[in-house]
């Protein structure tokens, strides 16, 4: 379950894929929707709304999650993967994998409180240097120089944008730092559990096995930490049926992701994430009235070039570019051919108009 904005516990490598003949595209529509819906949807809820109460909100996606997961392993087939997974190892790994989860969360949401959705999304172009950074101190995969060179291409940006950020808060700035670090971490130690081509885990079947683990540990915390400062009143503000809706949403992010697994490529996946990401900044600045600078914006636009550069490659970068002008070429061409077949009928018409009116002269 996604409190944050994140599609699932565990990374969809190996997810299993759907079958469903809709286009591609509207996929990818309806993930980047309910991606962007969630942060709006607890941005609204966390700060404009006054119910500040994060870690709550956390564990009631979790049960939400965990209810729903388990009520379509009984009634429905999109679980039945579920009987893939060998436990044994997966059982051992739930707890510590479930505590970063559920830490991630919990930062995530606590950063709402103090930071705008635009500048926590530009905070969230650095995940990819964080995962990578984890990988080699935990010894997943090995240093090397030269993706350290492209992946400071994005910190350069992320400081740029930091360095113009207006509202700036140090108390958010750290919570947002946190849930990177704990991101980072559990995709780590989840890259180590998914090593096996044994494993076969979409994010349904990961949310169906790791949301109850993450629910026991974050009702354990909001029983100490948050649960005592609240009141009914608390939650009659802020309604039922918002929290009901709330937690749809975010579970229907999981549920997207499942269909669009297999649909599209990495570099699709990649184009679409930073369009989702620009959209989101977008939106927060037209919805909560974000103050977002020019030097946030040159910023963001370095990371988000060096994000992409770091997924694609210098080779996919050249493939993408090459791709985007041949159409941009082609549709140039299909313009001109339109607008000459225009201009033509265009003065056809001013011949048929003149030899209309010659005749017709007194």
């Amino acid at each position: 379950m996604s409190a944050t904005g994140k599609t699932s516990v565990l990374p969809t490598s190996n997810a299993a894929q759907s079958q469903s003949n809709l286009h591609p595209a509207f996929f990818i529509v309806t993930w980047i929707t309910l991606s962007s819906g969630v942060i709006i949807f607890n941005k609204w809820i966390l700060h404009t709304a006054g119910f500040a109460f994060p870690l709550f909100l956390t564990t009631w996606h979790l049960v939400f999650g965990t209810v729903m997961t388990q009520l379509m392993a009984r009634y429905t087939t999109m679980l039945d993967s579920r009987h893939n997974v060998p436990m044994t190892r997966a059982v051992r790994a739930i707890v510590p994998i479930g505590a970063f989860f559920s830490l991630s969360l919990i930062c995530g949401n606590l950063a709402y409180l103090h930071l705008s959705v635009s500048f926590i999304q530009m905070l969230k172009a650095t995940n990819s240097v964080a995962t990578l950074i984890a990988t080699w101190v935990l010894g997943v995969a090995p240093v090397r120089l030269d993706v350290l060179a492209k992946v400071s291409i994005i910190v350069v940006g992320v400081i740029i944008a930091s360095i113009g950020e207006i509202q700036f808060s140090i108390i958010g700035f750290l919570y947002q730092f946190g849930a990177t670090v704990f991101e980072s971490v559990r995709l780590v130690m989840v890259q180590r559990l998914l090593s096996s081509a044994e494993f076969k885990m979409d994010p349904l079947v990961s949310l169906y096995y790791f949301a109850p683990a993450c629910m026991a540990m974050n009702i354990a915390a909001a029983l100490v930490v948050e649960i005592p400062k609240m009141t009914m009143a608390d939650v009659y503000q802020i309604g039922f049926g918002t929290l009901l809706a709330n937690a749809s949403v975010a579970f229907a992010l999981n549920v997207a992701v499942v269909f669009l697994i297999g649909k599209t490529s990495a570099l699709v996946m990649t184009l679409s994430g930073v369009l989702k990401d620009i959209l989101l900044v977008v939106a927060s600045l037209i919805i909560f009235r974000d103050p977002v600078t020019m030097t946030q914006v040159f910023g963001y636009g370095i990371a988000l070039m060096g994000l992409i550069y770091y997924r694609l490659g210098a080779e996919g970068v050249s493939d993408l570019l090459a791709g985007l002008f041949q159409s941009f070429r082609r549709r140039m061409i299909l313009s001109i051919i339109l607008l000459a077949g225009i201009f033509v009928v265009f003065l056809r018409y001013l011949e048929v108009s003149s030899t209309y009116v010659v005749d017709h002269l007194p």
